[in-house]
Formats: structure tokens, sequence, C-alpha cells
């Protein structure tokens, strides 16, 4: 089952991703502008991360296998959509409808693995979840890239709206989410608690959130996966094709293989700094202020060339790149110590809102300035560089005061311990 849940996954990583291959094709499906044609993953993020707590909720409620059901459906039908129409606003409607599917599948992976696996496993089932879902991003930029310069712009697209399908009745077909054995028990509930929508669960969510947000770590996190994470984000959903085709005058074929240095970059560099970040307590901040350093550094050598950028350079921006998600999730380990572990689930909310936050306010900004420069791309990739100052100052000014109630709330020998156990795992 678990092993079906990672397939959902990855089916997600494949719909979710496709549009960084097909950014140019879309541009010129609908006769977009760049601004327009930023509000695809606009939208899509959006509407993932405005369900990321309710289907939390959905899936504590019903359980995985429903909740993966409807992603799975919501997902096909965004990307059958998506494929098939001809106009803006259906295809933007897609998008958001892929979004929607998309936010339900990491969540239920999860839920399946907490209930089929051993408790001890459950870190190693989170990062071989992401892991896998990984493979996703590389089908996007290795095969969806070719097979839209061959087989076309709907067939692509239906084609693996129907994977997601045949996907869809193998959840349908396979027994519940977890054995009869671990079934939950009903939850107790008070006078009241008259149900999911109760003025009670209403003023628990606000207070869990007025608390967490409250703690300086918590903050910090945000901060920090706000800070690291668009610039993959940016380059991999939409923008870093057309600028590698359009600006570094690369055929389409080469710039989906760049992309796939970026894939392999994360996947490499988040098994090290996981090992990095156990091991060493003190790393979490350096490691995280580094890859942002590293990567602006990267970038600026790009964008300051007059002429197209080596190669040798491209492919060293792209493995740099790979690093910002695996930075981007040392902001839940600075959120995890500022809160009781029943807050876990609301800290880390907060902190994905960070990043989320970023991604879609830089690929609005650089729609916008490639609309108003006439499709100058260093003018506009040069808003990454306001978003990570604006991200620095903020994690320059509350890193003492986190650092500070962190050790006020746990022990320095109880975090020493917590974290080589975790690298021991």
């Amino acid at each position: 089952m678990w092993g079906l849940g990672v397939l959902v996954h990855l089916v997600a990583v494949v719909h979710r991703s496709s549009l960084g291959v097909a950014g140019l094709d879309a541009a010129r499906r609908f006769h977009l502008g760049s601004c327009a044609l930023s509000a695809f993953p606009v939208v899509q993020v959006v509407a993932c991360a405005g369900l990321q707590i309710p289907a939390g909720a959905a899936v504590a409620r019903f359980g995985a296998k429903r909740v993966l059901s409807l992603g799975l459906l919501l997902l096909t039908a965004g990307q059958l959509g998506f494929g098939c129409a001809h106009g803006y606003l259906p295809a933007l409607a897609a998008r958001a409808v892929l979004g929607c599917g998309d936010a339900m599948t990491f969540v239920g992976v999860l839920r399946l693995g907490a209930r089929r696996l051993p408790v001890r496993r459950g870190p190693l089932t989170a990062q071989s979840t992401a892991l896998f879902g990984m493979a996703g991003s590389l089908v996007s930029t290795l095969l969806l890239s070719r097979l839209l310069g061959s087989a076309g712009w709907t067939a692509t697209f239906t084609g693996t709206a129907l994977a997601g399908a045949a996907v869809l009745v193998l959840v349908l077909l396979l027994p519940r989410d977890h054995p009869a054995a671990l079934a939950p028990a009903p939850p107790e509930r008070g006078p009241r608690d008259r149900g999911p929508g109760s003025d009670s669960d209403r003023d628990r969510v606000r207070g869990r959130l007025s608390a967490a947000w409250r703690e300086p770590g918590t903050r910090l996190g945000t901060w920090v996966h706000f800070t690291a994470q668009f610039p993959a984000m940016v380059f991999l959903l939409l923008w870093g094709l057309p600028f590698l085709v359009q600006e570094e005058g690369l055929s389409q074929a080469a710039a989906g293989e760049l992309l796939t240095v970026v894939v392999l970059s994360t996947v490499l560099l988040g098994l090290v700094y996981g090992q990095v970040v156990a091991r060493h307590h003190g790393a979490r901040l350096p490691l995280a202020l580094g890859t942002v350093a590293a990567t602006a550094t990267v970038w600026a050598a790009v964008l300051a060339r007059s002429g197209p950028a080596p190669l040798w350079l491209l492919v060293l921006l792209c493995a740099v790149l790979g690093g910002c998600g695996p930075a981007s999730m040392i902001g839940f380990d600075l959120a995890r110590p500022a809160n009781p572990p029943e807050r876990f689930g609301t800290a880390f909310g907060v902190v994905t809102m960070g990043g989320f936050t970023a991604s879609v306010t830089a690929l609005l900004a650089i729609g916008a300035l490639l609309d108003a420069t006439g499709g100058d791309y260093r003018v506009a990739l040069c808003s990454v560089f306001v978003l990570q100052a604006a991200g620095l100052t903020q994690i320059l000014r509350l890193r003492r005061a986190a650092a500070r109630r962190e050790r006020e709330r746990v022990p320095v020998s109880r975090v020493h311990a917590v974290h080589t156990a975790t690298a021991r795992a």
C-alpha cells in the first residue's frame, strides 16, 4: 500500500512539473505574454498551498485511500483539461484543479506509511517518499520535453492524464489504507465539540496558529524556507527552460537536460544536508545561509555576462540550484524545537507557506518585468536578489532570539541526543 502511495506521489510530481518543460509551447498555444504565462504556476501553487491544512484534516477523518483517490481524480481531470484546452481561462482553471489534487497526495502517502510501517521507520518513510517523488521531475524533464516535440501538446498531456487514471484504478481496487487492527478509535468529544466545523475546532486552530507564530523559531524557519526554496521552484516550474532557450541560445532538448541536473543535484545534496544537520546541530543556519549566498553568487555571474554564458557555468548554476530544496527543509528543523509535538503540524504548515509565498511573488514579478522590458530576462531575473535580500534581513534579525528561545525550551544535551539518534536512524 505504501508503494502504491509513492506511485501516486510520483504521478503528482509529473503533473506538477510538466509545465516546467512546456512553458514555451504554452505561450505559443494560448498566445500569451510573460505575465499571463506566469499565472499558470501561480494558481497551481496557490491552490496547493491553500489546501494543505484541509487535506491533512481530511486524511485524519476519511482515511488516506479516499483522499488519495480524490487527489488522483483531480490531478487527472486537471491534466486532461489542460491538454485539451484551447482557451486561456479553461487552461488556467485546469491548473487550479491540478493544484488541488497535488495538495492531497504527499500527506496521504505519509498517512499510509504511518499506518502500514513501524513507527521507527517514520523519518525514512518520509525521506524515501520525497526521494521517489523526484523521479517524477526526471520523467518531466527527460520524457515529456521530447514527447512535446514529437507527439504534440494534446497527446502528451492526455497520455500523462491517462497514466494517472490507471493509478487511480489501482488505488480503488486495493483494500483499506490500514489494517483493521490498526484502525484509530473515534476521538473523544467534549460537550462543545460538535464536529469538524464547530466553533471550538476553529478556536483551537486559531490558537495553535497564533502560538506557533509567536515562537521566534517558527518565524525564523518560515523565513529560511522563504529565502532558500524559491529560486529552484521558479526555475523548475516555469522560467528555467525559457531562459535557457531564449536567452542562452540552447535547444529545448539541451535545456531539458540542464533541468535534469537540478533534480539530480537536489537528490544528492538532500542526502548530504540531511546527514550534516542531523549530526551537527549548529550547522543549520550556516548551511542555509551558505546555500543562499552560493545561489546568489552564481546567478549574478550568469546574469552579469553580456552574452550567453558558457555551458560549464550553466551546469554549475543548475547544480547550485539543486541545494535550494534541501536548504529550505532546514526551516522545519528550526521550527521543530520551538514548538511542542501537538503543534508540529501547524508550525510546519506556517513554514511551508514561506516558500509558497516567495515562489508566487517571484513567478509574478518575473513575468511582469519580462512584459515591461520586452523580454529582458537579465533584468527580470534580478528580482530574485530582491526577495533573497528581504529574506536574509529577517533571518539575521531573528536568529539570536530563536537561539535564545530554543536554549530555554530544549537543553543542549537533549538537542544533541535527538539529532544523534536521527542521524543513526
